[in-house]
């Protein structure tokens, strides 16, 4: 978790306590003029109200603006709602990725309930309460919107009547030579398996074993270190294994065994090596050992960046990717993954190969843990950007419904994303459900499976200077 998130975590906490202080100190001096037994009553229905209403973690106001800043030479279109159609001025016909900045503003409801926009076929939810410029993914919707039938409603909001329309050209990545970045098992899938799974050529390198918070297999009679060895064994199988799912052979797949959480310490000491926190482990080479080549870390071992430096550079060198799909260092805050792409960039400038174009994409965001909002099976708008962020380009592709579930498999099969919540989570979603009208997947209980299984991936375009 990066500073920031941190910072915004322990001031949400510190909000909430101060808020449960003063609602216990209302208690307590309404109890002095009404019957005691109304106390536990209120105290049930206020905690039932805030896990209904109030248990988002959301870091901004829902009225702030979102700031994304296109680049001058970016298509942009004046676009207008008619009746309830949107009409769009210009020759948008080649662009593939379409994204509307619109002011939508929450109506009462929008308060209480999830505020959300139909766009033909598609939805994309917003914040309770939002009143600002946000970014619609029209991707997808190119024909419809051409042809002046594309369909825009709000439920429990309002949209402006006018707007700007962004239209991005791209070529389809998928036929380039891919290679994905993952720090962890998992973010591959998260962010990409509808993009690897139809990719000509696609290469995983997941950096990370993946063995930190391993309590769930202590009930298997396994102390800490035990636990955590088990679940880095797991996971480092899970990255070689389920991409096979999506068409890529275990050929095309490399784990390279550091520890999570340890990627930064290893960027500010470069010659060290550093060791797992949960496991003690310090060796690299166990979940290695499936790797399809010898790598310069199996010399030693030593979880160090300097044998990820050069790890990398021994995989660009031999997959010779065209793009390469790694974490957005600005948007996604995870501490690895912001080293991963930094272990990235620098690998690239020891490289001989030099790949064209990053995509970036962000699994976890610093001020608002439920992006993508609403339904799986849904689009993807673009996430809060409440400090100004350079748009770079955009690409969307679109997911079908087939591959959506595929991807949903996918994901099942990870270990870190089985099992059941916790059951304060349970009842809160039996509480949302009830009371708030929200819906989660029937494909598994993790919340990454409403997150991710949507109708689009997102990836910000960034090219690489030759």
């Amino acid at each position: 978790m990066s500073g920031r998130k941190q910072a915004l975590l322990s001031r949400h906490r510190r909000q909430k306590r101060i808020a449960l202080v003063l609602a216990l100190l209302l208690l307590a001096v309404c109890g002095v003029f009404v019957a005691w037994w109304w106390l536990p009553i209120l105290l049930v229905l206020g905690w039932v109200a805030h896990e209904a209403w109030f248990a988002d973690h959301l870091f901004y106001a829902p009225r702030d603006d979102y700031r994304y800043d296109f680049a001058p030479a970016t298509p942009r279109f004046a676009a207008r709602l008619a009746g309830a159609c949107l009409q769009v001025d210009g020759d948008f016909a080649a662009a593939d990725c379409l994204i509307l900045q619109l002011r939508i503003e929450a109506n009462w409801l929008g308060r209480w309930l999830d505020p959300y926009v139909l766009l033909g076929d598609d939805r994309q939810d917003f914040e309770r309460g939002v009143g600002g410029q946000r970014y619609l993914n029209l991707s997808g919707q190119g024909e419809a919107l051409a042809s002046g039938q594309l369909q825009l409603r709000g439920r429990f909001c309002r949209l402006a009547q006018t707007g700007t329309l962004y239209a991005l050209t791209n070529p389809d990545y998928a036929s380039r030579r891919l290679m994905v970045i993952a720090p962890h098992a998992d973010d591959a899938e998260l962010a990409a398996f509808g993009l690897y799974s139809r990719a000509a050529e696609a290469s995983i390198v997941t950096l990370t074993q993946g063995e930190i918070e391993a309590d769930a297999y202590r009930r298997l009679g396994l102390g800490q270190v035990a636990a955590a060895r088990l679940k880095g064994r797991l996971r480092a199988w899970d990255s070689l294994a389920i991409p096979l799912w999506g068409g890529v052979p275990q050929a095309r797949c490399a784990q390279l065994g550091y520890y999570c959480l340890q990627l930064p310490a290893m960027a500010l000491q470069p010659e060290q090596g550093f060791a797992s926190r949960d496991s003690g482990d310090g060796d690299t080479r166990p979940v290695r050992r499936h790797n399809p080549l010898t790598l310069p870390g199996d010399a030693d071992g030593v979880p160090s960046w300097q044998n990820l430096l050069a790890d990398l550079v021994a995989l660009l060198e031999h997959f010779r990717p065209e793009a390469i799909v790694t974490p957005h260092p600005q948007l996604d805050p995870h501490s690895d993954h912001v080293a991963s792409t930094q272990a990235l960039l620098e690998a690239i400038e020891l490289s001989s190969w030099k790949p064209k174009t990053l995509l970036l994409y962000a699994n976890h965001l610093h001020d608002n843990d439920r992006w993508p909002m609403g339904s799986a099976g849904m689009g993807i708008a673009l996430p809060p950007a409440i400090e100004s962020l350079p748009a770079d380009g955009l690409w969307s592709p679109s997911l079908s419904a087939e591959v959506q579930v595929d991807k949903a498999m996918a994901l099942a099969m990870q270990h870190d994303l089985q099992g059941r919540l916790p059951a304060k989570k349970r009842l809160r979603r039996v509480i949302q459900r009830v009371l708030a009208g929200r819906r989660w997947p029937a494909s598994g209980e993790d919340e990454f499976f409403r997150k991710a299984v949507r109708r689009h991936e997102l990836f910000w375009v960034r090219a690489l200077d030759e």
